[in-house]
Formats: C-alpha cells, structure tokens, sequence
C-alpha cells in the first residue's frame, strides 16, 4: 500500500511519460500509460486496503477483514477524509463484537469524518442507538435511530430499525408482577 501523496506522484509521472511517448510516435504505449495513470488515480480516491476489507465484510470474514485494516498504518496520513471515515467504519464493525466504547469511539469518528453514502450513515448510526441503548442512554438512542431511519432511503435496514424499536419499548414497559402479593410459602386456607 502507498501512501496517497505517492499515488499522485507515480499518476503525474505515468502521465508526463505518456505524452512524452506520444509524442515520440509510440500511441499505443502512450495510451496505455494513460489507462495506468488513470488507476492511480482511481487508487488515490478509493484505497486498495477498504476496498478489500469491504470484500472481505462481505463474505464473513473478520479476521481477514481487521488483518487487511491493520496494513494500514497510518491512516491519517495514508487515507483522504473519505477514507478514513470507512476506515473507521469498519473499525467499529471488527471492535464492536467485543468492545463497545472503542466502537463508540470509531463509529463517532466515522461520522464526523464522513461516508458519501447515506445507507453507510445510516448504519453507523444504528450501530451507534445500540451502543447508547445499551449504556442505558435511551434519548440519545432514540435520537439516533430516527436519524437512522431517515438516512435509510431504500430501507436496507428496515428490519433491524424494527427490531431496535421494538427492544425498546420492552426496555420502557414496567415490571408487572402477578399473583396479587401473595406470598410463596404462606398459609394456604
């Protein structure tokens, strides 16, 4: 993995060299020198390492997943804003299964760095009213749960916005206790 400012670096130097083949006569090489230029660009917006850790998310593979974000070293300078936003999405996907307040944590910086994509937002924010649900912080979670559902447009995440209602609302329902007071054990006439 390069760094983003290398990444530009080789796209300015592939391209120079493309029009100094055309120039010199050799289309065919400089064109192709212009494709290769173009996908370190590509790489620059979109990094290698989030773009194979989302295909590992995708068939399950954790462990694959947190080894291809932990190839990122240094993420604030490796990564655009964009990036690191996903790459601290996925962060708290991995964390979140067994640590919950570094999760918050990731999920936060995810959001204030930004996702472009609402349905990514949307996600984080449900992650984020469980984290807050659990800790006992029902307006925050309810808050972020109306953000959630607005976000999801396609409703991809109907059914767990659902769900997280409804646990909720059994969270808020009293105890009931039957049997009228009585006593186990007590005399019995």
């Amino acid at each position: 993995m390069f760094n983003k400012n290398i990444k530009l670096f080789l796209a300015v130097a592939t391209l120079a060299y493309a029009v100094y083949q055309i120039l010199e006569t050799y289309v065919g090489n400089g064109i192709m020198l212009i494709f290769l230029a173009l996908i370190f660009v590509f790489l620059y917006f979109k990094n290698e390492m989030i773009l194979l850790a989302f295909l590992k998310l995708r068939k399950q593979d954790f462990p694959g997943t947190d080894r291809l974000l932990n190839k990122i070293k240094k993420p604030k300078s490796a990564l655009t804003q964009k990036q690191q936003g996903y790459y601290n999405f996925l962060k708290g996907i991995m964390v979140s299964q067994t640590n919950m307040n570094a999760a918050e944590k990731y999920f936060k910086d995810a959001i204030s760095l930004g996702l472009s994509m609402d349905h990514d937002l949307a996600m984080a924010k449900l992650n984020l009213a469980g984290i807050a649900f659990t800790k006992r912080r029902k307006q925050e979670a309810q808050k972020l749960l109306q953000e959630a559902q607005k976000l999801d447009k396609r409703e991809m995440l109907s059914e767990q916005i659902k769900m997280m209602k409804q646990q909720m609302k059994k969270a808020s329902m009293p105890n009931q206790h039957f049997g009228g007071g009585q006593q186990r054990g007590g005399k019995r006439r």
